[in-house]
């Protein structure tokens, strides 16, 4: 017996062909002691596997060479692919995250410039001289030339 893997799915499906093939060497084995009926039977079953196996393989190789195609499970349930709702919901989580600090990075922005203009605001306020008297032209002259 060979070393399994251990990512689960790559167990399961190692554990699957395992089982399969000594399915297939029990069945081999026995296949000339069957009934004609029966063996009918089973030919056709196999060739229903075979057919249902291909369709699989075309279906799974058209999703890979296509990209990362949400595909349902196709027994009625109601999860998004094989991962389902969590495996969404990581997917659009960093994208979710970068417009989130996209917009607090905004939001800071903005505080900041309306802190920086209210401090301006209040120190013209709250001076002696009345905010007339900074757009004056003479007064800024009156500024540079007098002694500090």
């Amino acid at each position: 017996m060979t070393a399994l893997p251990t990512h689960p799915q790559a167990r399961l499906d190692c554990l699957e062909a395992q089982l399969a093939a000594r399915l297939a060497a029990g069945l081999s084995d026995r296949a000339g002691t069957v009934p004609h009926d029966i063996s009918e039977r089973l030919r056709v079953a196999r060739e229903q596997a075979l057919v249902r196996a291909r369709q699989r393989r075309l279906a799974h190789a058209s999703a890979t060479a296509a990209g990362p195609v949400v595909l349902g499970s196709g027994q009625g349930s109601t999860s998004l692919g094989r991962g389902g709702l969590w495996l969404n919901l990581a997917a659009w989580a960093p994208l979710l995250a970068l417009v989130a600090g996209l917009l607090l990075i905004e939001h800071w922005g903005r505080q900041e410039q309306v802190q920086a203009a209210a401090e301006i605001d209040a120190m013209l306020l709250s001076d002696d001289l009345p905010p007339a008297a900074w757009t004056d032209p003479g007064f800024r002259e009156y500024l540079k030339t007098a002694p500090p």
